[in-house]
């Protein structure tokens, strides 16, 4: 599936959102992200502040011992992916935190939400810099085992906890003037894409059985950027998950910029990546997660943001293929 998925992705602040968003949803967010692992702080989600006041949250006593101590669980994501990552007036907001939020109340600790380059976040679980990802990033075979393009070990992998189900789609400039139905309609053209994302893949799958009708992709370290490209004329296409992608088409330009074309293809789960060695931790986060689909709270996030239509029934671990 998706980018990361997915998901740079409404509610009862949906207009004052929308009217932020929208300005920043092009340029502005290629300002709010570092480079490599992740170092620029963010917002935090509000959870315990103490060990003796979180003691009191259902699953506090499942979490590790340093994070019981702590209070603070450290998450690693890419804050220009709106409506499910991204910042207003300082602060990362989205899909995203608001579940990150949900699972404190469980958990009984802080989340504490550190924006970086999408595709350095695995990296910051293996130095041990975020303790979590919640970055829309979808839960493949090949990330669960640290694998490269070509199925070279490059890392550990990671474990996920999947929480968010989304499907791609294409995003071209209004009006679709050049006539974009499907990737197939690629072949010859030029497209732009967020670099470290399962949607550059689908464009490499896809430029490979164009042969010598040539793809050409341009990758960029945020999808603004390659917003942008696609704005300016320079690519036909970006490829998103589909809520980000529809909300991109609603809100740039006061919905005047780009338009979301074709079907939903490569339907897929988004997890909440944690270390292999830390499965104490992974399994306090899938017990929080399915605690906050039982209560409600899950399902009260995501139609704030629009996107009831992602939901998962239950959570799972490595579930994605």
């Amino acid at each position: 599936m998706t980018a990361r998925s997915t998901r740079c992705t409404t509610a009862k602040t949906r207009t004052s959102r929308l009217a932020a968003v929208a300005a920043i949803a092009v340029a502005g967010s290629m300002l709010l992200t570092a480079c490599g692992d992740q170092t620029e702080s963010g917002s935090t989600t509000e959870g315990g502040s103490s060990s003796a006041a979180a003691s009191k949250a259902p699953l506090f006593s499942k979490l590790p011992a340093d994070i019981q101590k702590s209070g603070v669980i450290k998450v690693g994501t890419d804050a220009s992916y709106a409506p499910m990552e991204f910042t207003d007036g300082g602060k990362i907001v989205g899909v995203d935190p608001d579940l990150g939020q949900a699972l404190s109340k469980q958990l009984g600790v802080k989340l504490e939400f550190v924006s970086g380059t999408f595709d350095g976040l695995i990296t910051s679980i293996y130095t041990g810099r975020q303790q979590l990802i919640m970055s829309s990033m979808t839960d493949n075979k090949k990330r669960q085992e640290g694998l490269d393009d070509n199925g070279k070990k490059i890392g550990k992998g990671i474990d996920f906890v999947d929480y968010f189900s989304s499907g791609v789609s294409l995003l071209v400039k209004k009006g679709n003037p050049q006539g974009v139905n499907s990737l197939d309609d690629l072949c010859g053209k030029t497209v732009a894409v967020q670099r470290g994302t399962i949607y550059e893949d689908t464009f490499k799958a896809q430029a490979a059985k164009c042969g010598d009708k040539k793809l050409t992709i341009q990758a960029f370290d945020t999808d603004a950027e390659a917003q942008t490209r696609v704005k300016a004329g320079g690519a036909v296409a970006d490829l998103n998950d589909y809520p980000v992608a529809s909300y991109i088409a609603k809100t740039s330009g006061g919905g005047k910029d780009f338009e979301v074309v074709g079907n939903q293809s490569d339907v897929g789960l988004f997890g909440i990546g944690v270390s292999k060695e830390n499965t104490q931790l992974r399994d306090a986060v899938k017990e929080a997660l399915d605690a906050i689909i039982k209560d409600g709270s899950y399902a009260e996030v995501l139609k704030k943001w629009d996107v009831e239509g992602s939901a998962v029934k239950s959570a799972t671990i490595n579930a994605g293929k």
